[in-house]
């Protein structure tokens, strides 16, 4: 059992982490910049001048912006958080838009110039909005974290500022703390009263979003797909409702995710697959709770060192965190837990995130399936070893490169990715 100490830092990540959001998580932070911005102004700019990071600009070319009519776009962002958002609602900002609301949107766009630039900085997730109407000025500044709001500004005047670093993890919980070994301590002894209210909203918000993918026409309908002729089959079920999620977010459903390391496709990867499993095997609710706290903890222990925002797919940090969620749901202890993450990310390591779309559902079902073979490999006593690949001696220092790989390695894909994405 983990002391008192360490339980209290697993459940603060948790909770700071399972939290919800509706759409695409990158025009939804634009969209909570951009209310913050109206609540300084308090009257219609004459113009709006949106600085964003590259990887905010490669996460909303392609995504549709929820309630606004299938509208993609920093502009459509933009608009929809500064007519009709509500910061009070964090990163469901843009949840209750009114068809009144979404006529002012679009007759907000013809009138109000809305400048889209590059912002110099080395953080990720960097979004600078102002506005200007006369002598009037206001700037909002987020970093790092979707809503994590560093700098307010009116008129010459600061209203607030909080220091901030390059860091993805600035002012987030110390996740240093986090390791395979103590995941499944945490897992097999954690008081389950303590996590069961974030762990079961999880599963039935993540879950309903799964349904409406497989029921509605949403993007290129993966999960639809993968399901077709392959009914019975459990493994391609679990790909299959990860990936129905991710086809109804992607194309601006607007029912709210439970979100993992700031994104719903990892929140929704690290969940269904891990459900699914459990439903087929009739598993009672406590151990799917302890599987699902395997799923969340090895997905965020991952994407700790890559990012939040990274040229590397964060669909493959969570389908692995769902095999070893799975691993530990079907039996496995630590062994088959650090066995299936070190195969699966030894399978995927280095699929590129080429921004937010419909294709990221494919993504995610082949992550599942990853993390899912991974296990499957360990069952039958085949593994990769160090020395094969980026593999190294060890499942802490397998993540450990996974990270380097991600966050040093890819710094140059990423620039040549969105230079490419931005090719017409």
């Amino acid at each position: 059992m983990l002391d008192e100490e360490k339980t209290g830092a697993y459940i603060a990540i948790l909770e700071e982490e399972l939290c919800l959001a509706m759409g695409c998580t990158e025009p939804i932070a634009i969209a909570y910049c951009a209310a913050r911005l109206r609540e300084l102004m308090d009257c219609e700019p004459e113009r709006i001048l949106v600085r964003v990071s590259d990887n905010i600009q490669k996460n909303l070319k392609s995504v549709i912006v929820p309630n606004t009519g299938g509208m993609r776009g920093i502009r459509a962002a933009t608009a929809a958080g500064y007519v009709a958002g509500d910061s009070r609602r964090d990163l469901q900002v843009i949840a209750s838009i009114s068809d009144d609301q979404l006529a002012d949107i679009r007759s907000f766009l013809d009138r109000v110039p809305i400048e889209i630039g590059p912002l110099q900085t080395q953080c990720m997730l960097d979004i600078r909005i102002s506005a200007v109407r006369g002598s009037d000025k206001a700037v909002v500044h987020i970093a790092n974290n979707h809503s994590n709001v560093v700098y307010m500004e009116k008129n010459g005047e600061v209203l607030f500022e909080r220091p901030y670093s390059e860091s993805p993890e600035d002012n987030l919980q110390d996740k240093s703390v986090l390791n395979v070994a103590d995941i499944v301590t945490f897992a097999d002894t954690v008081d389950i009263a303590r996590v069961e209210k974030q762990i079961e909203r999880q599963i039935s918000l993540n879950s309903v979003l799964a349904e409406e993918g497989l029921r509605g026409d949403w993007g290129a309908s993966i999960g639809k797909l993968l399901l077709n002729g392959n009914e019975g089959n459990i493994e391609i079920e679990a790909m299959a409702y990860a990936a129905a999620s991710s086809d109804a977010r992607m194309s601006g459903c607007g029912l709210p995710a439970v979100i993992l390391s700031g994104s719903g496709n990892q929140g929704i990867t690290a969940t269904m697959p891990v459900v699914r499993y459990a439903k087929r095997i009739g598993a009672p609710q406590e151990q799917l709770y302890r599987a699902m706290l395997v799923s969340d903890l090895v997905t965020i222990h991952q994407k700790t060192g890559i990012g939040r925002l990274s040229a590397y797919c964060g669909a493959i940090s969570a389908g692995v965190g769902a095999g070893a969620g799975i691993a530990y749901l079907l039996g496995g202890g630590y062994d088959a837990v650090s066995h299936t993450i070190i195969n699966g990310v030894a399978i995927l390591s280095g699929t590129v995130c080429d921004g937010a779309k419909p294709s990221c559902a494919a993504k995610i079902a082949f992550a599942v399936g990853a993390g899912i073979f991974g296990y499957h490999m360990y069952r039958n006593g085949r593994q990769f070893r160090a020395g094969d690949g980026i593999v190294a001696n060890g499942v802490e220092k397998t993540i450990a490169k996974v990270g380097t790989l991600a966050r040093e390695g890819m710094k140059q894909t990423d620039s040549i990715i969105l230079s490419i994405m931005l090719q017409e």
